[in-house]
């Protein structure tokens, strides 16, 4: 699998723990930046790492900021991206078998490297269950994508 991985300055410290932790479960890894600790803004890494699922350079991605949260707001504003902040194992594979989750968010603030390892394990040896009710709960939710309400 290609996994795209990108995030702010506040991701950096746990960015290259986590890129190693893809590469031992066998996976590619797209480095998307940031590169350091410098302030960057976190919907800009979001955008990229969606762009690269979106253009299918990669299958899923991973996106770190401080808490998690901005990067997972940031990401589901674009089509076809569905992040979730998981700071559990559970919530990380449970989120790609029952929802077709395709991004993950993390807080580099919230958790630790070991941690991380699992949560990053369980969303990347999930597969969508294909099970005709999650099917059909995840086309109700593409389904929004295409409405335009206010």
């Amino acid at each position: 699998m290609r996994v795209v991985i990108g995030c702010d300055h506040a991701g950096f410290p746990l960015k290259d723990f986590v890129i190693m932790v893809i590469r031992q479960n066998g996976h590619d890894v797209i480095d998307v930046g940031t590169y350091n600790t410098d302030s960057v803004d976190y919907p800009d890494y979001a955008e990229k790492v969606g762009r690269a699922i979106q253009g299918g350079e990669a299958d899923r991605g991973i996106v770190l900021c401080g808490s998690g949260v901005g990067a997972c707001i940031a990401a589901n504003k674009m089509k076809g991206i569905y992040a979730c902040m998981c700071h559990d194992t559970y919530s990380a594979h449970q989120g790609v078998e029952h929802d077709d989750m395709n991004v993950l968010c993390l807080g580099g603030r919230i958790i630790g490297p070991e941690l991380a390892r699992e949560i990053v394990t369980a969303f990347l040896s999930a597969q969508f269950s294909n099970e005709e009710r999650h099917r059909r709960r995840a086309a109700k939710v593409r389904q929004l994508e295409t409405q335009l309400k206010e």
